[in-house]
């Protein structure tokens, strides 16, 4: 049987196999309330669709203008801001953290004990900025609950949905906790983006929030993006949603009543933005197209070329060098970069793709990927915690891939 190649290289049944599987595997199960796919090819959107709710209680059906927790897809943006800094000679990537935050100087290695009696070892080497944006820090998240030092982190709520304080307060508090590992030696999802926030602060001399507002936000026209939901706009803001053992999920984020509604106390680089797709997408295209977009130079192209090689050690990927219980995905022939995480080998990840497409998603189901080499974007927003409850991103990936007939190899 034929079929019907349409535009930009996608066969058109191929893609409404895909709406298909979204609506009837996850939409009317009820284990997604909402599901927004784009797939962009070669200057044009050539697929969206909206399916489900954006707040189930009221019946609200997902819009074009509506906003999204994009949680860890803030650190993408984050990792820009600061390297947009290296490139004006203010930082470097092999600059100690604790050259702009001394206290930091003296920072130990876990080796035994708990919370208030925690022994330490020095570190291999000092902390150095490329692990902050590579997660090689020693940092970690509370919410992993692997290690006494994430249970630190929760006693004084660090990281996580509601931090505790400012971002001085997480500095201040994060002097007096060990690493979980020397820095260099391992990989470990952590609070390291929001310390980059912070960074990008005080190197930039000015809050982090202004930074990201007037150096990426504003420039590429992302005019629905921030920390916070505009006043008159609290009607856009989708529900989020928690998953329940049986396969559903109850309401875990009001969007009548929700902390986005108001500007944070801590402005958290590693997970505090919300947005649209249509926003998002000008950010994707503006690491697509080199670090330009409608002749606005954030960066230039051998610093996204940078960023989105594989910087782990050794050229080893993160399934091999990571001590994480949390996953954004599954980490066979996936390295880091300096802020995403990039395809090192098709074949060990057992799905479709090719080498260097980059990626990375947030904690209630968002989740982007770009191919350089099909010139190809795609996003995908949800509004479900936390993203590993179903292996949707991977049927996207093997579903739009499929799809695409036509290809650049």
């Amino acid at each position: 049987m034929s079929q019907r190649v349409g535009r930009m290289g996608f066969c058109t049944e191929r893609l409404a196999r895909l709406d298909r599987f979204l609506q009837t595997r996850y939409i009317e199960t009820g284990k997604l309330p909402c599901a927004e796919t784009l797939i962009y090819r070669h200057g044009e959107i050539v697929h969206r669709s909206r399916l489900g709710l954006a707040d189930v209680e009221r019946g609200r059906p997902l819009a074009e203008d509506t906003l999204f927790r994009i949680y860890s897809m803030t650190k993408p943006i984050t990792s820009v801001a600061f390297m947009m800094l290296v490139e004006e000679g203010l930082v470097a990537l092999d600059d100690p953290v604790h050259r702009f935050i001394p206290a930091w100087e003296g920072l130990g290695v876990y080796d035994g004990g708990g919370p208030g009696a925690f022994r330490t070892r020095p570190p291999e080497r000092p902390m150095q900025m490329i692990d902050l944006l590579r997660h090689t820090s020693g940092l970690t998240y509370g919410f992993q609950q692997r290690t006494p030092v994430d249970a630190a982190y929760r006693a004084r709520r660090i990281g996580g949905i509601a931090p505790g304080g400012s971002l001085e307060d997480m500095i201040t508090a994060l002097a007096d906790l060990p690493l979980e590992f020397s820095p260099g030696t391992a990989w470990n999802y952590s609070v390291s983006t929001d310390v980059l926030g912070y960074l990008i602060g005080k190197i930039a001399d000015k809050p982090f929030e202004d930074v990201i507002q007037d150096r990426i936000l504003t420039p590429l026209g992302m005019k629905d993006t921030g920390f916070s939901v505009r006043k008159g706009e609290e009607g856009r803001l989708a529900a989020c949603y928690q998953a329940t053992a049986d396969g559903g999920f109850t309401l875990q984020d009001d969007p009548a009543a929700s902390p986005f509604l108001s500007p944070p106390v801590m402005a958290s680089g590693g997970g505090g933005l919300v947005s649209t797709t249509d926003d998002y997408l000008r950010f994707c295209r503006m690491l697509l197209q080199g670090g330009v977009l409608d002749g606005v130079r954030l960066l230039a192209p051998k610093t996204l070329e940078l960023m989105t090689a594989n910087h782990l050690p050794g050229g080893k990927d993160i399934h091999s060098l990571s001590r994480s219980m949390f996953s954004e995905s599954t980490y066979a022939g996936v390295g880091f970069g300096l802020g995403f995480a990039t395809t090192l080998n098709p074949a060990l990840t057992l799905l479709p793709g090719s080498a260097g497409d980059f990626f990375w998603g947030g904690m209630a189901s968002t989740y982007f990927w770009i191919d350089p080499r099909e010139d190809m974007i795609v996003l995908f927003m949800s509004q479900l915690i936390p993203s590993s409850t179903y292996p949707v991103r991977r049927e996207l990936r093997t579903l739009v891939y499929s799809a695409l007939v036509n290809t650049s190899n």
